[in-house]
């Protein structure tokens, strides 16, 4: 168990990889006590191999760092945009991408083992992600 004080988060931290549509691609799940940008490693490091097709990737200021630039750089055709708000701006101002992995997340939390933190292994929260994505595709295809 960790705690990122940051977000005054206890226990675990789910970071995801989602298409513009919200599904997701990948997901990680693991301590809070491990920085944004270790978790965006940990997600970008084996994408090549799944996606080749994927070109771009908006991400949030919480990983423009270092350590996830040269994690992008040694994937080939790969770029990560970081959507920043402008310093300007006053209250709550929806930024652009930003909004879809949020959206997800949001989708999960409607799942009673996914609103908080039940689970005691790291493996078992990645399960249930999963079967929560499988769920909305399931949804979305009964829609058409």
């Amino acid at each position: 168990m960790g705690y990122d004080a940051g977000k005054k988060v206890k226990g675990r931290k789910l970071h995801a990889l989602v298409d513009t549509s919200g599904f997701p691609l990948r997901v990680v799940v693991h301590s809070a006590a491990l920085q944004d940008r270790d978790g965006a490693a940990l997600v970008l490091k084996k994408i090549r191999q799944r996606f080749s097709w994927l070109e771009l990737v908006w991400a949030d200021g919480g990983y423009n760092a270092r350590k996830v630039r040269d994690v992008v750089a040694k994937q080939p055709c790969l770029r990560m945009e970081i959507v920043k708000r402008s310093d300007t701006m006053k209250g709550f101002v929806l930024l652009p991408r930003r909004r879809v992995v949020e959206r997800t997340f949001s989708w999960f939390g409607r799942n009673r083992r996914l609103a908080k933190d039940y689970e005691g292994l790291a493996s078992t929260i990645a399960s249930f992600v999963m079967l929560a994505a499988i769920q909305l595709a399931i949804r979305r295809l009964a829609r058409m």
